[in-house]
């Protein structure tokens, strides 16, 4: 016997997402990989559900496209905060809510959304990379002419290696444009592709170029991604605090599908 489901399509620099209320808890055995595919399904590089949870606003719960359950997704954080405005499940500004990778805070401001991220204590070198997790691992290469490579190529070589096989990571390819403004490209694991925007990604970009110019104190960095623009705020001292992702969550469409 099927069941409607109502959804509400998301995205956030071009990360698409569908997002789903499931605070009655209607909903727990969806078939992710075929609503996140765009031939037989909605189509999105994830899922998320918004879900009740003691001592917070919400639940996060996200899913990659291939149906499994994800690390945080920073883009997907921000749609799912406008997504809980838009259902009233806060009131005002400010939010918190828990994801897996722990509790976050977010404030809300007519769509744009600057959401709180994982302080990050450890960074490490593979190379001339830098890895560290941003709440999703991540390899960040910082290189010239981001535009120019081929990304499927160069990301799968490393998201494969012998290395990161088994757990996966996912790799950016990160140009300076200035000493505050970067250019970002992203391959995510579990999407298996590059996105055009990725939350934890650029955010890890960012931090890395603390490294990469030996900055320190408050840093406030503009990111340019093929989705769109983002801001990412962090106080720098051989690790990362007080770290914030802000940039508009675009509610595009409702529907529904039987599933």
């Amino acid at each position: 016997m099927s069941t409607v489901l109502h959804f509400t399509k998301y995205q956030g620099t071009g990360n698409d997402f569908i997002l789903v209320d499931n605070r009655e808890r209607l909903f727990d055995n969806l078939d992710v990989a075929f609503l996140c595919n765009p031939k037989f399904g909605i189509g999105a590089d994830g899922l998320m559900l918004l879900q009740n949870c003691e001592g917070f606003d919400f639940e996060m719960v996200y899913y990659n496209s291939d149906g499994n359950v994800s690390s945080m997704c920073g883009n997907g954080g921000r749609c799912i905060v406008d997504f809980a405005a838009k259902l009233k499940v806060f009131s005002g500004s400010k939010c918190s809510f828990k994801a897996i990778d722990g509790p976050h805070q977010a404030v809300w401001d007519n769509h744009t959304v600057e959401l709180e991220m994982k302080s990050v204590h450890e960074i490490s070198n593979d190379g001339n990379a830098y890895v560290m997790n941003t709440g999703s691992p991540h390899y960040v290469l910082i290189t010239e002419n981001v535009d120019a490579i081929d990304i499927l190529t160069a990301a799968r070589d490393i998201r494969y290696n012998e290395t990161y096989n088994a757990v996966g990571i996912n790799v950016n390819f990160v140009e300076i444009i200035t000493p505050n403004t970067i250019k970002v490209r992203t391959y995510e694991r579990g999407v298996e592709n590059e996105t055009l925007s990725c939350g934890t990604g650029v955010t890890a970009s960012a931090i890395a170029l603390a490294k990469k110019l030996n900055l320190t104190g408050d840093q406030s960095i503009y990111i340019e991604t093929p989705g769109g623009h983002l801001n990412v705020t962090y106080s720098f001292n051989n690790h990362a605090e007080n770290v914030y992702l802000k940039g508009p969550a675009t509610e595009v469409f409702e529907g529904q599908i039987k599933v």
